[in-house]
Parts: structure tokens; C-alpha cells; sequence
């Protein structure tokens, strides 16, 4: 389900306090603090960790400090390709909640190990009984309810096991228990919650203080890249006047006062919105790219300033074909400014490289996507989960008319596609966008290590943009390769 509508739902059913945890990564949790700010839910963060269908526990953040600590961990893993630990590690802001039938903490005394101040045993509502039965000596401060949920309804369970199913590439019928979620993971009303542990009022008490003890939150007013150039916005404004003074006498001359005057109205919003720290960062990159002989493209809105031509950041004059500026920044725009720059393809990773070494890979990534299931590849992913052949699954995508698809088959395929449409699929990388941020990227998200190498934010450039970030587009053409091979 999408974020907003479980916190709508949640809202509806008088829940004031949620926790978004999901499987290894933390790709939604944007979109979720923002919903919990317009329908006044007290937001929790956090990630639940597994090897393979393996649960192993759940992380859950105590302020921002917390889930930076949990996307650098979960970070750590992905991009060393190592498994995760079975225990988790001894993390300052950080409470992990392990599941109560398969925490380590079973058996007899002098084989269990010590609970550590920051773990929790989580019990689900179906497991109170178990625990009112059980001879382990667990201690009652350290229980929690525990109750994920994977759907707002318990009829959605059937499109979670098509989901699973395409996941693993397997057929529906080799689907195990342990790859899917329990049909009994659906949103419950809160009165309804707390009567399942009536029996155990210091499980409720104890997750009450845990919500207390646990917040997250962002702050969507502030630009997140890095503030400086130099250290001090001061010295970037200084810098780049500089630069652009220089420029200026290289691409008019010393004496084209409409040239002058147009670089001093840019400098002036310039300054004033903050973003003398992103176009110094851009000069730098193409700084080093002609160091090395490579040829570049500015283009897109970027072009519209004066300043970027004279940094040499763009090759168009914006007085010559009297482009506007306010077109690349100005106060009202709602949307960040980004320059695109094209490079050769056999040259852009060299600049990427630059880039990443130069910021360092802690503040810099390459921003992720996230595809979604649309028509056709739908129904030929749910083909393949019902052991359809490729003659059946082309005909049922090339012909859906056909009388051969009117069969309870079919039409199961046809029911649930129509269902899947625009669900997340896979996480990809962006043509060409870099993040390079002030705080260390892993305060806003988890990071892949994707087969290109370099790190990946699991969320998408439109979160990217809602957070504060301004991107910069390294792309590649291979005419710009052809053209320098021709010269």
C-alpha cells in the first residue's frame, strides 16, 4: 500500500502513533513523516532487518540520531555484500525488538544470552497465551507488543502472494510460510490491540513508554547540499564574483557593461537564496573535466545564466539569444535549480569518480528510482507465476481478446494485474543525478551498492527535491565521444 493511504487509514481509526519499519531499507520514510504531519500522527522510524526471508529483528530509532545509526548499519552490509548479524549491534539510540518465538534468548539459563539495555522482546497478539504458559524466565520490563503490518485489509494477503511469488521467481504453489507475511498483518483499531494484552498490562505500558522515548522527524524548509566550497558562505560569495569576474573578461572582453550588469543581478539571488556553494561545486567538476581534455555539454535551464557561461560551466550566451534567468532560479520557484552536463560516455565515469573521491563517499551518492509494474510487463510477470508457457503468456499480453484466455486462469492474471499497477518493482539507478549533501547521506536514507559501484539512495529524486537537495546531472553522449574522435 502506498505510505499516505496506511497513514490516512490509521488516522480514520483514531491510531496517534505509527512506526514505519520495512524490510531492509528505508526508502519510504519521507513520504511517511510527511503524511504523519498532515494527519497528526506521532511518526516512529525505523528498518526491519533480514537475511534472505530470515527475520532476524527490528530497529526502531529514537530521534534522528537513531536512524542515521540504522541506515549506516543496514549501509554498511549492502554495500560489503556481507549478511547481516543474528544479533543486532550495540547501537546508542537505537531500542531493536526481537520476535518473541524466535529470539535468541530461548532454552535454559546458562545458555541464554544477556538482553542488553537498548533489546526488546516484541510479542504478538497471538502469541500472548504462549507467554502466559511459557517457563522462560523473560524479564516483564523487556516485553513489547509487537503487530506488523503488511496490509489494510485481509484480502490483500492474496496480492501479496503474487508479489512474493514474482519476487522470488518462483511459481505460486512454491511459495513457503516463511516468504510471506501472516494473513493476520492487518491494521487493527487500537482498542482492539490493547484488549489482546489484557492479560499482560506491562506489555502495554512498556510500549507506551517506548513511543515516547521515540520520534522522528525532518525538516523540509532547509537545503540539504553541501553549504560551502570554501568554509564559509562568505568566501563562496567572494569566490565566485571572482570567478564570474574573470569569466567575463574571457567570453566579452573587459568593458560589455550589459554584460556586467546582468552577472551582478545573478550574483545578488545568487547569494541571497544560498546556492553559491552548488554552482562553485559545478565549476569544480567542469574545472577538472577540461583539465583532462574532456569535452562537456551545459544545457537544460542552467543555460539561462550568465554566470555559468562565464564559469564555463554552459557554452550559450543568454544575452545573445536573451534567455531569462529567473527561468534557472528565482525566489518563487518551488522546484530546485540543476545544472545537466553532458560528458562522453567513455568519460563520464572518470568525472564520476572525480566527484565522488574529491566530496567523499559518505556525503555523495547517485540517486536511486524506483520502476513500477505497467501493462504489459504485468501480466508477463504473472504469467510466469502461474507456470503459464511463453506462447499462452505472449497471447494473453498480445490478444487479451482471445476466446484461449477465457479460463479461470486468465482472469485470476487479469484480476490481480489490475491491482498491481504502479506498485513499486525494482530500484534502479537515475539517468545521471548526484546528491552531494552537508550531513552524511545515511541521515536520510539506507544506501545500495548497485553493479555500477558507487553508493545509491534507495528513494528517488522527487524525495530528493522535497527534502531540500539540488542535483547535479552527470550524464553521457556518445556524440560528444564521436565528435572529439572526429577532431
Amino acid at each position: 500500500m502506498a505510505v499516505e493511504t496506511l497513514v490516512e487509514h490509521a488516522a480514520g481509526m483514531g491510531i496517534d502513533a505509527l512506526a514505519l519499519t520495512d524490510i531492509n531499507n528505508s526508502t519510504g520514510m519521507v513520504d511517511f513523516v510527511r503524511a504523519c504531519h498532515k494527519y497528526g500522527i506521532h511518526s516512529m522510524g525505523g528498518i526491519e532487518y533480514r537475511n534472505g526471508a530470515n527475520y532476524l529483528y527490528t530497529g526502531l530509532a529514537r530521534n534522528a540520531r537513531g536512524f542515521r545509526e540504522l541506515n549506516s548499519f543496514l549501509s554498511y552490509h549492502n554495500q560489503s555484500k556481507l549478511p547481516l548479524p543474528e544479533r543486532a549491534p550495540p547501537l546508542e539510540d537505537v531500542w531493536f525488538i526481537y520476535d518473541f518465538s524466535k529470539n535468541p534468548w530461548q532454552g535454559n539459563k546458562k545458555s541464554r544470552a544477556k538482553l542488553r539495555d537498548q533489546e526488546l522482546i516484541g510479542v504478538r497478539p497471538g502469541e500472548v497465551n504462549r507467554l502466559l504458559t511459557s517457563r522462560w524466565n523473560l524479564e516483564p520490563s523487556r516485553l513489547v507488543i509487537r503487530h506488523p503490518v503488511t496490509f489494510l485489509h485481509k484480502d490483500d494477503h492474496a496480492l501479496h502472494r503474487h508479489l512474493r511469488a514474482i519476487d522470488h521467481n518462483i511459481l505460486l504453489s512454491q511459495l513457503k510460510p516463511e516468504q510471506m507475511a501472516c494473513e493476520s498483518d492487518v491494521l487493527l483499531s487500537p482498542d482492539l490491540l490493547r484488549c489482546a494484552y489484557d492479560e499482560v498490562p506491562q506489555i502495554r505500558r512498556n510500549t507506551e513508554e517506548l513511543i515516547k522515548d521515540c520520534r522522528i522527524d525532518f525538516d523540509f524548509t532547509t537545503v540539504k547540499n553541501k553549504k560551502t566550497f570554501t568554509g564559509t558562505a562568505q568566501d563562496d560569495r567572494v569566490l565566485l564574483e571572482k570567478l564570474a569576474m574573470d569569466g567575463m573578461e574571457y567570453r566579452y572582453g573587459r568593458k560589455n557593461r550589459e554584460a556586467l550588469k546582468r552577472i551582478r543581478h545573478e550574483l545578488e539571488i545568487i547569494d541571497r537564496l544560498g546556492f553559491s556553494s552548488y554552482f562553485l561545486i559545478t565549476w569544480d567538476v567542469i574545472r577538472y573535466s577540461m583539465s583532462r581534455g574532456f569535452y562537456h555539454v551545459g544545457r537544460g535551464s542552467g543555460a539561462n545564466s550568465i554566470v555559468a557561461y562565464c564559469l564555463r560551466i554552459t557554452d550559450v550566451d543568454p544575452i545573445d539569444l536573451d534567455l531569462y534567468f529567473e527561468r534557472f532560479i528565482n525566489p518563487k520557484r518551488t522546484s530546485p535549480p540543476d545544472f545537466d552536463i553532458d560528458f562522453s560516455w567513455k568519460e563520464r565515469d572518470e568525472v564520476l569518480d572525480y566527484i565522488f573521491k574529491r566530496y567523499g563517499r559518505k556525503h555523495t551518492a547517485l540517486i536511486g528510482t524506483i520502476s513500477t509494474f505497467r501493462d504489459r510487463s504485468i501480466f508477463r510477470e504473472l504469467g510466469k507465476v502461474y507456470g503459464l508457457p511463453k506462447e499462452d503468456i505472449d497471447r494473453l499480453v498480445k490478444d487479451p481478446s482471445s476466446d484461449l484466455n477465457n479460463n479461470h486462469i486468465t482472469q485470476n492474471i487479469y484480476e490481480a494485474g489490475s491491482r498491481l499497477m504502479d506498485f513499486p518493482n525494482l530500484r534502479s539507478i537515475h539517468a545521471g543525478g548526484v546528491l552531494i549533501s552537508e550531513e552524511p547521506l545515511t541521515c536520510y536514507t539506507a544506501l545500495d551498492m548497485p553493479p555500477k559501484g558507487l553508493p545509491t539512495t534507495q528513494w528517488d529524486m522527487y524525495v530528493a527535491e522535497t527534502l531540500g537537495f539540488e542535483k547535479l546531472d552527470i550524464l553521457s553522449q556518445r556524440g560528444i565521444g564521436h565528435i572529439k574522435e572526429c577532431a
